[in-house]
């Protein structure tokens, strides 16, 4: 069970809804397996598309998924007539990032009311063993209109 409580209770629908408007995640091959408050996981295949010079997944790839994450972690506890942005981040690649799928995990360390600070984490699958290959640390800014 979360720590946090979202001020909408229609979150989960409100970040499914943002997520399918988002081109580069199709691309990508990426659908949301969890959305819960302050906690989301996006899922993508390998793909020969998505890889590097070496047939890793390409350090830009896996940024974009995890600062998605974050993104919406941080979303879920933001208010109906709110929208999120990324306004920094900063990622450690630890390891190749070789594997048959990946997650990206975004969680929420600390919501306020305009600032959000959240952490992730780039998880290769492989032969049924997880090792995170990324981390992430973002700063996110609900947008009102």
């Amino acid at each position: 069970m979360s720590a946090f409580q979202p001020t909408d209770p229609n979150f989960a629908a409100r970040v499914r809804a943002s997520f399918a408007k988002q081109g580069v995640m199709a691309t990508f091959g990426a659908r949301l397996s969890k959305v819960e408050p302050g906690e989301v996981v996006i899922e993508f295949p390998f793909s020969l598309a998505l890889s590097q010079h070496n047939g890793y997944i390409h350090a830009g790839v896996m940024t974009t998924v995890v600062d998605s994450a974050c993104g919406y972690a941080a979303y879920t506890l933001m208010p109906a007539d709110a929208d999120v942005l990324s306004i920094e981040y900063k990622v450690n690649f630890m390891s190749p990032a070789v594997g048959e799928s990946f997650k990206g995990v975004g969680k929420v360390v600390k919501a306020g009311r305009t600032i959000t600070v959240c952490s992730g984490d780039v998880i290769a699958v492989a032969n049924g063993t997880e090792k995170v290959v990324a981390t992430m640390l973002a700063t996110m800014i609900a947008v009102r209109p």
